[in-house]
């Protein structure tokens, strides 16, 4: 039975106001924002890990890397000390000053008026202030972490990259004889580079 051309007129109406209904719920919906959760290579080449804390998100140093020009000048007494064991020296409070820097937080961040932006506070050990500050999400593995003085007039920026996580480990593959925990010799680190 033939239908009428009434009908099918009708029908791809309605056919096109549903696709238009459903551009329009796309259009409106909330985008899936990247998560700033992870670790962050800085331009330094420290990393930064993000997760959520009781603040909001917190930043910890987790990987420290002295510039090769400070190492150079340095060098006697970086590597006496060793970067994983520089405390918190300039730290205003001098009852803080003996903390370690590796595993100190750095950044804690809330989330901002925009769906991207991330408000907060930024310690920086290097001169022992707090800064207020924020950070962007620019794509799923970047962000712009920006610094602020003078009530947030002036902000500098500087731009992360995620790490990526390392590749899962099959524990089917290891020797039976080897145990999953068994400590390797730890890599060589580079001069300037610590962990």
């Amino acid at each position: 039975m033939r239908k009428p051309a009434s009908y099918t007129r009708l029908a791809a109406a309605l056919g096109l106001c549903l696709f238009c209904q459903a551009a329009y719920a796309d259009d409106t919906a909330t985008p899936n924002l990247p998560t700033i959760d992870g670790t962050w290579l800085t331009q330094a080449k420290s990393e930064i890990t993000i997760a959520e804390c009781p603040d909001g998100f917190c930043g910890d140093l987790s990987k420290i890397v002295v510039p090769e020009d400070i190492y150079k000048a340095n060098k006697k007494a970086i590597d006496s000390i060793g970067a994983t064991n520089f405390t918190d020296l300039m730290n205003k409070d001098p009852a803080l000053r003996n903390r370690p820097i590796m595993g100190l937080q750095i950044v804690t961040l809330h989330a901002g008026d925009k769906p991207n932006i991330y408000d907060g506070a930024i310690y920086n050990p290097q001169d022992g202030n707090t800064y207020s500050g924020y950070v962007e999400v620019l794509g799923p593995d970047k962000i712009k972490l920006n610094g602020c003085i003078l009530y947030n007039i002036i902000c500098k920026g500087e731009e992360w990259t995620r790490v990526p996580p390392p590749p899962p480990t099959d524990a089917t593959t290891a020797p039976a004889s080897a145990p999953a925990a068994a400590t390797a010799a730890a890599p060589a680190v580079a001069p300037g580079s610590f962990q």
